[in-house]
This record gives C-alpha cells, sequence and structure tokens, in this order.
C-alpha cells in the first residue's frame, strides 16, 4: 500500500530495513502532527524517536530560555527610525510582579500584575506624554510569556509588517511607546494599558510551545484594558510564525478587529472575526448571541 508514496514529499521509512511502514503516512505532507510514523518491531523507528526528543528539547528551551530584551530594544529602535507610524520614544522594559522564572511558573498571578517599580514608571510616561484625556490609540506589549523563542523569531517581523501596513494606509492611529515586559502573562497587558491611558491594548506573547511550534506568537486585542478583565474580554490571534499563520495575514485580521472594537467600544465576545468572509455585508449591526441573552435574562 505505501508503493505510491513519495519519499521525498512524505518521508517514507519503507526502504528502512526492519521498519514497518505506516500507509497513514502520506497524511505527513498536510500535517506537522506525528502519525503514520511506522514502527520496528514493537517500538517506534529510530529516526522517529531522535525527532520526538529533539521537538521535546526545543519545547523545554523555548520556555527556560530567557530572552533577549537588549536584541529586541535595538530592533524596535530601528524600526522606529524607519516608520513614522511607530512612537518615536525608545521602549520601555517593565517587570511583572514574578522575580525570576521559577516563580513565574508556580504563581501564574503575579505574571499578571507589573511590579511596583514598573508601575511607577508607567505612571510617569503616561504622565510625559498625555495631553488629552486618552493619551493612545493602541498600547503595544511584547512579553517573553511562555516561549521566548517565538518573541525572538517572530515579534520584530510583525512589528514591521504592521508599520509598514500603517504606513501603506496613511493611518493615524496613535501608538504609545512600545513595551517589553518580562516574566509576562497576558492580562499584564491590562495592567499596562491601563497605566498608559490608552484605549486598547496589543499583546504580542509567546504561546505555549507544542511538540510542532516551539516558536508560536500570539495577539491579543484588548479595548478600554483595566485591571481584573478576564478572557471574555479579549481577541486572540494565535500560531503567528513562518509556519503557520504570516505576520502579514495576522496584521489584517488584527486591524480588522481593532476598527469593529473601535466601531463596538468592546473587545472579546462582542466581536465576531468575519475578515475572511467573502460574502458582502449588509449594513446591519452585528449582534453576539452572548451578550443578547445576557441581556434578555
Amino acid at each position: 500500500m505505501a508503493d505510491d508514496i513519495n519519499p521525498s514529499d512524505t518521508g517514507s521509512v519503507s526502504e528502512w530495513q526492519g521498519v514497518v511502514d505506516n500507509p497513514w503516512r502520506r497524511l505527513r505532507q498536510f500535517t506537522d502532527a506525528r502519525i503514520g510514523l511506522g514502527r520496528s518491531g514493537v517500538s517506534l523507528p529510530t529516526k522517529e524517536l531522535l525527532e520526538f526528543q529533539l521537538a521535546h528539547a526545543q519545547a523545554r528551551d523555548a520556555v527556560h530560555m530567557p530572552l533577549d530584551f537588549e536584541a529586541l530594544k535595538d530592533g524596535l529602535e530601528t524600526l522606529a527610525q524607519q516608520y513614522s507610524t511607530l512612537n518615536p520614544a525608545r521602549p520601555i522594559k517593565v517587570q511583572s510582579q514574578a522575580d525570576d522564572r521559577m516563580v513565574y511558573l508556580q504563581r501564574p498571578d503575579l505574571g499578571r500584575r507589573v511590579s511596583d517599580a514598573s508601575r511607577d514608571m508607567l505612571l510617569q510616561q503616561a504622565e510625559d506624554s498625555s495631553v488629552s484625556e486618552q493619551a493612545f490609540d493602541l498600547a503595544i506589549v511584547i512579553g517573553d510569556g511562555l516561549s521566548a523563542t517565538a518573541i525572538s523569531e517572530n515579534a520584530l517581523i510583525f512589528i514591521d509588517a504592521l508599520a509598514k501596513t500603517l504606513a501603506q494606509e496613511n493611518s493615524s492611529l496613535s501608538l504609545a511607546p512600545i513595551v517589553m515586559a518580562e516574566q509576562a502573562r497576558v492580562a499584564l497587558g491590562d495592567d499596562i494599558g491601563e497605566l498608559l491611558n490608552a484605549r486598547a491594548v496589543l499583546v504580542l506573547i509567546g504561546e505555549r510551545p507544542g511538540l510542532s511550534s516551539p516558536d508560536s506568537l500570539g495577539l491579543y486585542l484588548t479595548w478600554a484594558p483595566r485591571r481584573g478583565l478576564t478572557d471574555e474580554k479579549r481577541n486572540c490571534i494565535s500560531n503567528v510564525r513562518k509556519a503557520g499563520l504570516s505576520h502579514t495575514e495576522a496584521v489584517r485580521k488584527l486591524l480588522y478587529l481593532f476598527n469593529e472594537a473601535c466601531r463596538l467600544q468592546s473587545s472579546g465576545v462582542a466581536i465576531k472575526d468575519r475578515s475572511d468572509d467573502d460574502v458582502i455585508e449588509n449594513s446591519s449591526q452585528q449582534s453576539s448571541f452572548l451578550i443578547n441573552a445576557g441581556s434578555a435574562s
């Protein structure tokens, strides 16, 4: 059954001595999932076992490897010089209340709050730059999260794509100075957005690594950020990486969601992502069955 499999496309093991191939293996050209691995006796082939061990090591490294914030800052400053759509102020480095990686992993709640020193710094920044009641349209937070690899490989590419799109659209979107957050959870963005007095906050964060995706970047958009918000108030765009959702497509989805958030003055379950719809929408106001159900009860 495996004779028609092209080894160059699917990595067929039928030619390996002692390995029994699996016809399901042909499906691996469509997915990174570990299916149809074949067998050698009652065990996995050595090649597949070594690949699994490598993927597991890469996932562990993604969680424990510290993010190079200096390199990230240098890259952001270079982009700020290149694009007038980005805030020209130097990126701000903050720390959550988790003092180190072990505390961060054991106490997720501490990763959702900025440290006292960082809070004072952000308040001073908002005070210095506030010329109106609402200082910024959008605050961007880049947090290491559970994968420094995701940030180091994707954050600058995404910011570059975002700045380029805003420039092409002649956008007047007011961006806060970019904040780099160490030992960060997603909800840390609510704290930071509130302190910067921003209408919305976008959190770029390393997602929990899988065995085929240690470099997956997550984007979380929240309207009217403030401490204490829960996940239903956020919109998520996940798996942003070279082997997943492209950076330009992620920018397109983000700007759609942000425009909808501005229109509805809300985010999360109040917004349905219709950015991929091919049909012409009518002008009737979008609604959410969750919101409507709540108001009817």
